[in-house]
């Protein structure tokens, strides 16, 4: 009976040994394969290793929300590193220090705490002049994007990356996470007729990328042709919404307090495009939308009736303190989004757009068209002819439908460039 017990025990462990050897076999080959390693991001990642900048004259492109997870400011982090020379900084839209309001521009400055010059990437110039860049020898990016396609800090990116290649300085940006998840993509491709800085490539209105794989797909398929160099980041997965991080939400802009701002962001944005407010003046941009005009139990009750998934309209009154209609009492809605794995941003902006149109005819108005015939809703959307579905009465459905081939192909592409 003993021997029988024995050779249990022999045959269990081998057993057990063989599962080991069978787990470690292929570990670190590939993605996904292998131990996980901690959450870490870009930034983190570059200062752990600092070869591609040790040595360096370095120009940073960044804002508030370029912190590592203690919150400490890549700024700082730079400044204080005995192996770096931070030599300039560079503001997109909002600015360094991200105190200005969408639009305004930030004159050149020197940065206080540091000495060190800023210039700004957002008015009359966009793409850093070579005079910007004569004292650097490597250009970094590291802002926290909310993967919408008409938040242009992607654009000052991408402006850079030219900048850099034309100056021949490489350019490195450093990886964060796609607030939204890194799986969904929704809304229509942008038309290039239609291009400007709040849409100046065809991607859809959700893109369900990093700014690293961005940042690739810019370089690769519009030929930027910049030296690139993308620092992953460690444990990101693209299932994540970004409270499923380690990382505390630092505002990316002055309208987008909260990760409840950037679910909404991509379809109640489009309302930017309306007279109807969206909520700037409030202390619930995009989330609250509404005009003096509008019957708020009316509104929110009929969208209510439409049973789109994984959200639910309370019918809301405000008086924006600035942005339109300031000063006014407006009544609308506060969107509530109940389940966000369900919930569809852009299909429901479209819902709430269409709705408003249809209940008020009189008052509603989009923006007024250039001398193009271009309303900036149409910037917005990436086109034409879904602002003219709406006023032709065309179904939200039906008009999704119609934009479904493009978007297949962008996902055609853009799986390319997934690094994650």
């Amino acid at each position: 009976m003993k021997k029988w017990l024995i050779l249990l025990l022999v045959a269990a462990l081998t057993l057990s040994s063989l599962s080991v050897v069978f787990a470690d076999n292929g570990k670190g080959k590939g993605k996904g394969k292998g131990k996980e390693k901690a959450f870490a991001l870009g930034v983190e990642v570059l200062l752990e290793e600092k070869d591609l900048i040790a040595g360096k004259r370095v120009g940073l492109i960044t804002n508030p929300t370029g912190v590592n997870q203690e919150l400490t400011s890549i700024v700082d982090l730079l400044h204080e590193d005995p192996d770096t020379e931070l030599t300039a900084l560079y503001g997109p839209e909002h600015g360094v220090r991200g105190d200005a309001q969408a639009g305004d521009y930030v004159e050149f400055y020197i940065y206080d705490k540091t000495s060190l010059p800023v210039y700004s990437l957002y008015g009359p110039t966009r793409k850093p002049t070579p005079e910007m860049l004569e004292n650097i020898d490597v250009l970094l990016f590291d802002i926290q994007d909310v993967g919408t396609r008409f938040y242009t800090y992607i654009y000052t990116m991408a402006y850079a990356m030219e900048a850099a290649q034309e100056q021949d300085i490489p350019f490195i940006v450093l990886d964060r996470p796609n607030p939204l998840n890194g799986v969904d993509v929704e809304g229509p491709v942008l038309d290039m007729n239609y291009a400007t800085f709040v849409g100046n490539y065809p991607i859809p209105l959700r893109h369900g990328m990093t700014v690293g794989e961005l940042a690739h797909f810019f370089n690769d398929e519009f030929d930027i042709g910049a030296d690139l160099t993308v620092v992953e980041m460690n444990g990101w997965k693209r299932s994540m919404y970004y409270d499923e991080t380690p990382l505390p939400f630092v505002l990316p802009s002055p309208n987008m307090p909260t990760l409840d701002t950037v679910l909404v962001y991509p379809g109640a944005a489009l309302i930017e495009g309306t007279n109807v407010s969206e909520g700037r003046g409030t202390t619930k941009p995009f989330e609250l939308i509404g005009a003096p005009f509008i019957d708020a139990f009316e509104l929110s009750s009929t969208l209510n009736k439409l049973n789109l998934p994984g959200v639910t309209f309370r019918a809301a009154s405000f008086t924006p303190t600035f942005s339109k209609h300031a000063g006014s009492l407006s009544h609308g809605f506060e969107i509530h989004v109940t389940d966000r794995n369900l919930y569809e941003p852009v299909e429901t902006g479209l819902h709430i757009v269409s709705t408003i149109h249809d209940l008020y005819p009189e008052d509603f108005e989009f923006r007024a068209e250039n001398s193009a015939g271009i309303s900036f809703f149409d910037n917005l959307i990436g086109n034409s002819w879904i602002r003219k579905g709406i006023e032709e009465g065309r179904s939200v459905e039906d008009m999704t439908k119609q934009w479904d081939k493009e978007l297949r192909s962008f996902k055609k592409i853009r799986s390319k460039y997934l690094l994650y």
